[in-house]
């Protein structure tokens, strides 16, 4: 197991690809402590599956004020992460002449700045200890843009920024920081999108398929892995050759 005696936070990991994450790395031998606003369903069924490597902490990461504060707690009571995925995030869909300040801002406080809280937080920690990988779910989205995903796509591509900058910042210090870039992924998120669009999308896809959370999940555990030792301030797209 490539994850054995290793501690991993991933933040919105109660659904879609953060519970993909969460189940690979608990199969890789991982203790895994997940944070969202949404406690799983199974929640006692997952901790039970674990062995108790599962843990669950509800938490609004939109309430930035509070994220480092709930984050710290968490630091103490496991004794510290060798992994953070920061994976949370949402979506308030509209043309940009039609979108509030209020949803642009709110995309950006979950997906970027709640996301940057988390890192710098865990990552103080990793550089004591002169360990960790740092995970960013960033998204196609954020390197091509997309048409009424204004917000969205402004806190991908800041996500993609932050992680290149920070992991400048840290690769000396033994921290790695990654991100992985999903195109379309079969999700709760993406299940609302209009069967038109989703063909139109499908048409652009050279593996003719929309992928899975799994697929996402499996580059995240390289990247988590000492597989990956040598890689830092990557971007991997996880997208079936969407942008070849």
């Amino acid at each position: 197991m490539i994850l054995e005696n290793k501690k991993a936070l991933v933040t919105g990991a109660s659904r879609g690809i953060g519970r993909a994450v969460s189940e690979i790395f608990l199969k890789e031998g991982a203790e895994v402590w997940g944070i969202g606003t949404r406690e799983p369903a199974d929640l006692a069924e997952r901790i039970s599956k674990s062995d108790g490597r599962f843990r669950w902490t509800n938490a609004d990461l939109g309430c930035l004020d509070g994220v480092e504060a709930v984050i710290e707690e968490l630091l103490k009571a496991s004794g510290g992460f060798d992994i953070l995925v920061n994976n949370a995030g949402i979506t308030r869909d509209n043309l940009s002449f039609r979108m509030s300040l209020a949803d642009f801002q709110k995309v950006l406080d979950v997906n970027l700045s709640a996301a940057f809280l988390a890192a710098r937080t865990v990552g103080r920690d990793m550089i004591r200890k002169k360990r960790g990988s740092i995970i960013n779910m960033a998204s196609v989205v954020g390197i091509h843009g997309n048409g009424g995903q204004a917000n969205y796509a402004a806190s991908k591509g800041g996500l993609i920024g932050v992680t290149k900058s920070v992991a400048l910042e840290v690769a000396s210090r033994g921290v790695r920081v990654n991100a992985v870039a999903p195109g379309f992924i079969s999700s709760d998120m993406t299940g609302a999108i209009p069967e038109a669009a989703k063909a139109a999308m499908l048409d652009r896809i050279p593996l003719k398929r929309p992928g899975l959370p799994e697929d996402v999940a499996a580059a995240v555990l390289f990247l988590a892995s000492d597989a990956s030792s040598y890689i830092t301030g990557q971007v991997i797209s996880v997208d079936g050759g969407m942008f070849i």
